[in-house]
């Protein structure tokens, strides 16, 4: 199987997980926060819903700034209802795909950066990268995200198996 399959199914997998988990996003609680040290629910919402524009700016750039205002930064959009929630994991999902379908093998096997503040802090081979600061990240902040569903008590949908919310998988 080519790494490019591979992404595809995974993204196919992970983007229907965390579109079931925007889908409970509460209206009206952007601002709120478990704990004076976390994100606010709507910084943690959007990234989560954005976190697929990794894998295109992975493949069609060779680095991302976390440094807002700088080259090829990343600049987190607010996104304040499930609707935009929405709509934005399913773009950034299409973009996502329609990269990984154009790239290739030895494309992926070519250095990519992560820089803050103009350090590198991480460099690699983009198919590494996309697994791990990719999808890996992106369970863990969306794992988060439904902590914070729980204590709005918000649904918590059934992700790799079911919930005390959702028994889709009993």
């Amino acid at each position: 199987m080519k790494l490019t399959d591979l992404f595809l199914e995974e993204l196919e997998k992970e983007a229907a997980a965390t579109r079931r988990v925007l889908e409970q996003v509460p209206d009206g609680h952007a601002d709120w926060k478990p704990h004076e040290k976390s994100m606010t629910m709507g910084r943690l919402s959007s990234l989560v819903a954005t976190m697929p524009s990794w894998i295109y700016m992975m493949i069609d750039q060779d680095e991302l700034n976390l440094t807002p205002g700088q080259p090829n930064s990343y600049e987190q959009r607010g996104l304040d209802t499930a609707k935009k929630l929405l709509e934005a994991h399913d773009e950034e999902v299409a973009k996502a795909k329609a990269s990984l379908a154009r790239t290739n093998e030895e494309h992926l096997m070519t250095k990519w950066r992560l820089k803050v503040h103009g350090n590198v802090v991480n460099e690699n081979v983009r198919y590494s990268m996309i697994q791990s600061a990719v999808f890996n990240h992106w369970s863990h902040h969306r794992g988060q995200l439904t902590v914070y569903l729980r204590l709005n008590d918000a649904m918590v949908p059934a992700i790799y198996g079911p919930s005390a919310d959702d028994a889709r998988f009993d």
